[in-house]
């Protein structure tokens, strides 16, 4: 896969410059576990392979996941194996959840959403990560895309509050990925020529992207909002 040959070789700055959605995934998780005091319960729902568990070290962490998602993962360190829409915890357990650009792999996100909700104690913190414009992936567990509005409304019948919605980058972001995408398709030494043309579009256009105000192409959406409620609307 493109992203993960970009993700081995190049530079840092550089890979957070071009993969710009995968660096604000990560920018979002390491300030959403400084804001929660040290001690507390954290559920990683939709964890895979746990990749966000060294940002929750004075934390008490745990990872669930249906574990299907990606046959060469390694499922191996979750803490458990289960449906989002049936946690197996009992309500009121943590302090703060965290669901990163997994609800898209998920059949019923609203009742996935108020499972969350559910798990929270009130006043408990959720950091919700999900994508806009994307290619299919990790198929056939691959069902939806988002709109800052279906989150809105997704998190308020959840029973969540304060959400606040943030896009990840613009249209110019945007199509520089997709001219990072277009690269696959280019057999063996093809993709030295297609590189040649498309390499230098893609690292131009994201220096345009405060042109784009309104951010209606987007990669993804970062949202955090707030359990308030003890039932939710589902």
């Amino acid at each position: 896969m493109i992203y993960r040959t970009l993700e081995r070789r190049l530079p840092s700055g550089l890979r957070r410059y071009l993969l710009f959605f995968e660096a604000e995934i990560e920018r979002a998780v390491g300030e959403f576990a400084r804001s929660i005091p040290p001690g507390s319960r954290v559920l990683d729902a939709g964890a895979g392979e746990c990749q966000y568990a060294g940002h929750f070290n004075s934390h008490r962490y745990t990872s669930v996941d249906l574990g299907v998602g990606d046959a060469a993962w390694n499922y191996g360190t979750l803490d458990a194996v289960a449906d989002l829409t049936a946690l197996p915890f009992p309500g009121e357990t943590f302090d703060a959840c965290l669901n990163v650009v997994t609800l898209e792999h998920v059949r019923e996100p609203a009742a996935a959403l108020a499972e969350m909700g559910r798990a929270l104690k009130p006043g408990g913190r959720l950091l919700l990560i999900v994508p806009h414009e994307w290619e299919v992936h990790q198929a056939p567990h691959d069902y939806f895309r988002y709109t800052r509005y279906g989150v809105a409304w997704l998190l308020d019948q959840a029973g969540f509050c304060e959400a606040e919605i943030r896009p990840a980058g613009g249209w110019f972001r945007l199509i520089s990925r997709r001219l990072l995408n277009g690269l696959q398709f280019f057999p063996g030494p093809l993709i030295v020529i297609a590189a040649f043309f498309f390499a230098p579009l893609a690292l131009m256009l994201p220096l345009f992207d405060s042109l784009d105000r309104e951010r209606n192409f987007t990669l993804g959406y970062i949202c955090t909002a707030t359990r308030t409620r003890g039932d939710s609307r589902v």
